[in-house]
C-alpha cells in the first residue's frame, strides 16, 4: 500500500513539473528563469512528442513487439483524443492561471465514468451523478470569478475556460479507450499512439509557427519529454502496486502543486469564489473516485476475485 501511495505522489510531482515548464515557456515574462522565448502550445506537444516517441519506439524495439499493436481502431482512437486533449490542455495552461488549467483538466476522472456508461455500458450510480454535479458546481464557481472578478489583474477568457472542460472530456474518452485495450495491448504500444499522431500534425504546424530554442530551452525541452514518460510509468505501478480507492485520491495532490505554485511563482491572485471552485472539483472528483472504487472492491471481495487494478497512461 505505502508504496502506491509514493508511486502516486512521485507521479503527481512529474506531472507538475511538467505542468510547471509549459506554463513558463508560455509566459517568459517571469522572475524564475528570464529571458525565455515564448513557444506555441502545438510546439511543446511537439517536443513532448518527439522525445515520448524516441524512447518508447527504443522499449518496442528491444523488447521485440510489434510497433502498431493488435486492435488498432482503439488505439486510434486513444491516440487521437490524447493528442487532441494535451494540446488543448498546454493552450490553457498559456490562457489560463496554473492552478484553475490544472483544476479543470482533473474533471477528467468524471467524464471517464460518464462516458464508460454510454461506450460500455457501465452502470452510473445517482452518487457518481452527484460526485459530477460537485465537481461542475466548482466549475461554476471559477467561472463566477471570471465574471465578476480577475486573474492577476487581467480579464479572463471564458472560452478557454470552456476549453479546458473540453480537454479533460477527450482525456475521458482515452482513458475509456485504454480500459478497452489493457487486455490486448502492452502499455508501451498505447503510450507509442499518442506521439505518433501528434509528431506529423503538430510537426507540419510548427512549419508556420515555430521558435527556434536556444541555451537553456533545450534542457527545458527536453525535460519536459523525459518527465512525462516518467510520469506515466509511475502512475502505472502506482495503480497496478495498491487497489485503486488508495492511490486514486492521491493524484489530487497535483492540484494542491498548481495552486501554491501558481501563487507564489506566477503571482497568480486567485480571488475566493476560485479557491472554492478548485476545493469543490478535487472534492468531487476524489468523492466519485473513493466510491466508484470501493463499491468495486466490495464486489470482488464478494466474489472472491482479487482487487481490479486501474491503468492510465
Amino acid at each position: 500500500m505505502i508504496k502506491g501511495i509514493v508511486y502516486i505522489i512521485l507521479s503527481g510531482m512529474a506531472f507538475f513539473v511538467i505542468n510547471f515548464f509549459v506554463k513558463l515557456l508560455g509566459n517568459p515574462d517571469n522572475e524564475v528563469i528570464p529571458h525565455l522565448q515564448k513557444y506555441p502550445a502545438h510546439e511543446l506537444v511537439f517536443f513532448r512528442s518527439l522525445v515520448s516517441f524516441v524512447i518508447s519506439a527504443s522499449i518496442i524495439k528491444y523488447r521485440g513487439l510489434n510497433l502498431l499493436g493488435n486492435n488498432r481502431k482503439w488505439l486510434l482512437l486513444r491516440g487521437t483524443a490524447g493528442m487532441l486533449a494535451l494540446t488543448i490542455f498546454f493552450f490553457t495552461l498559456h490562457k489560463l492561471p496554473l492552478a484553475i488549467a490544472s483544476t479543470l483538466q482533473y474533471l477528467s476522472p468524471i467524464f471517464t465514468v460518464l462516458l464508460a456508461s454510454r461506450l460500455f455500458g457501465e452502470r452510473v450510480s445517482k452518487i457518481q451523478y452527484f460526485s459530477s454535479l460537485i465537481a461542475f458546481t466548482g466549475v461554476i464557481f471559477i467561472g463566477f470569478n471570471g465574471l465578476s472578478g480577475s486573474f492577476s489583474g487581467e480579464k479572463p477568457d471564458l472560452f478557454w475556460m470552456g476549453m479546458g472542460v473540453i480537454s479533460a472530456v477527450l482525456s475521458g474518452l482515452a482513458y475509456n479507450a485504454i480500459s478497452k485495450l489493457k487486455e490486448t495491448e502492452e502499455t508501451i504500444n498505447i503510450v507509442i499512439y499518442f506521439p505518433m499522431l501528434a509528431l506529423p500534425l503538430t510537426g507540419i504546424w510548427c512549419l508556420f509557427d515555430f521558435t527556434f530554442p536556444r541555451g537553456i530551452e533545450w534542457i527545458i525541452l527536453l525535460t519536459i519529454g523525459i518527465f512525462t514518460q516518467i510520469a506515466q510509468v509511475l502512475m502505472t505501478r502506482a495503480f497496478l502496486a495498491t487497489n485503486t480507492a488508495i492511490v486514486a485520491p492521491f493524484q489530487y495532490i497535483g492540484a494542491i502543486y498548481a495552486l501554491v505554485s501558481g501563487w507564489f511563482i506566477f503571482d497568480e491572485q486567485l480571488e475566493m469564489a476560485s479557491l472554492i471552485g478548485v476545493c469543490l472539483v478535487v472534492g468531487g472528483v476524489i468523492f466519485g473516485t473513493i466510491f466508484r472504487a470501493g463499491k468495486t472492491t466490495k464486489k470482488e471481495e464478494e466474489t472472491g476475485l482479487e482487487p481490479e487494478t486501474e491503468l492510465l497512461s
